[in-house]
Parts: structure tokens; sequence; C-alpha cells
């Protein structure tokens, strides 16, 4: 951007929804160009929703196969939080670039919201698909049932992630 110009960012409330103002003046102090953009720090319900239509764009064609179920009856405790981790570093690393970067220290708690949020979503969403297809065993074997929800979660919790985006 060239030495002459000075930009100014403002966070205001239009209708409700946070929204950036961009002011870029000359030296002379006369706007040169101005926009406004939504700021997506906060979580709204329709956002929950999104995220749940986005958890089960994956959630459903990985719940169906058979490699998931025999993954969450073989696979190691330690690689099954290995994966747990996984999904929320990946959630936390996605929605930080996409949403708070340079806002991290004002929105903290907004941001550790719509982390949890999007992979607990993610998580409810897998555990009712497996358990309606009889494949998450909750009272009979509780660590297959949260076995198998966790690794379908990993993929359904990337795609909540990316549809919540979207807006």
């Amino acid at each position: 951007m060239p030495e002459n110009v000075k930009t100014e960012r403002k966070i205001i409330k239009v209708a409700g929804r946070l929204r950036e103002i961009v002011t870029i003046r000359d030296t002379g102090g006369k706007i040169v160009h101005s926009m406004m953009r939504p700021v997506m720090l906060k979580f709204y319900p329709r956002d929950a929703m999104q995220v749940i239509v986005g958890a089960s764009i994956l959630a459903v064609p990985v719940a169906f196969t058979e490699e998931t179920w025999k993954l969450g009856e073989s696979l190691p405790l330690m690689n099954i939080i290995g994966l747990l981790l996984l999904s929320i570093i990946f959630i936390s690393s996605f929605v930080y670039y996409n949403y708070y970067r340079g806002e991290m220290r004002k929105h903290w708690n907004e941001f550790a919201k719509r982390v949890f949020t999007t992979y607990f979503f993610s998580f409810v969403v897998v555990a009712i698909i497996l358990t309606l297809i009889e494949r998450a065993p909750w009272s009979s074997d509780i660590m297959i049932a949260l076995s198998r929800a966790i690794i379908v979660s990993f993929p359904a919790s990337m795609s909540a992630a990316v549809a919540d985006i979207i807006k």
C-alpha cells in the first residue's frame, strides 16, 4: 500500500450484527475508499445450524463404512485421543485464520466457544447417526462407541468448520 494513504478500521454493530468499517484516506484526510464487511466473531444460532449440516456432510458417508467400525474396535486409546486432539487443532487453526486473526486478544472467549461448539455439535451428529444405525453400543461397550464417534468426528468436524464459514 502506498505511503501516502492511511487505513482506519472500526468495528460497529449494525442491525445487531458486527461489521468492520475500513476507511482509506489520503494524506490530506480525504476518503479514497470506504467499505463495510461482516465480522464473524460471535457464534449465532444460525452458525450452529451450519455446523450441524456441515458435520452431516462427511459424517454420513464415513459413519456407514465397515472400516470405520473396525478401526473403532482396534485402534489403541492413545491413537483415538490423538485423533480427538488433531480434530481440535485443525478446527482451531481453521477458525483462527478465518475469523480471529488479529482479533484474538479481545475475543479469546468467542474463539474458544466457536471451536468447542463446532466439535461438540459434530460429535453429537456423529453419535446420533452411529446410534441410529446401531454401530454405537453405548450400553454394552462405551469405549467402542466413543472410539467410533471420535474417529468419524474427525472428518465431520472439518466439514462443519468449513460449512460454518459459508455466509
